[in-house]
């Protein structure tokens, strides 16, 4: 039985994002869940779209004043992306 170490409560969240990246372009994914950390994407066959440490911008969508915000690859497996939040506490060594 495998431990979960998060930090942050995840909450399953349904709604489309918006994802700008160089390499890909902009592209509204679904979400499955977001925490204070950080928002995980379904995207069908992720391998190879972007690595992990890439930065991205993304933004909620329908969510009337979402703001545009830095983010991160941290986590890509079968269904998706991990993306972590990049604020001033995050960045650094």
């Amino acid at each position: 039985m495998s431990e979960d170490k998060r930090k942050h409560v995840r909450t399953k969240l349904f709604v489309q994002f918006k994802l700008l990246h160089p390499a890909l372009g902009e592209r509204t994914i679904s979400t499955r869940d977001i925490s204070d950390e950080g928002v995980y994407l379904i995207l069908e066959n992720p391998g190879g779209v972007l690595p992990v440490g890439a930065r991205v911008q993304g933004q909620a969508q329908g969510v009337e004043g979402a703001p545009v915000m830095e983010m991160e690859v941290v986590r890509v497996d079968a269904a998706g992306l991990g993306l972590r939040f990049v604020t001033p506490e995050h960045v650094g060594p």
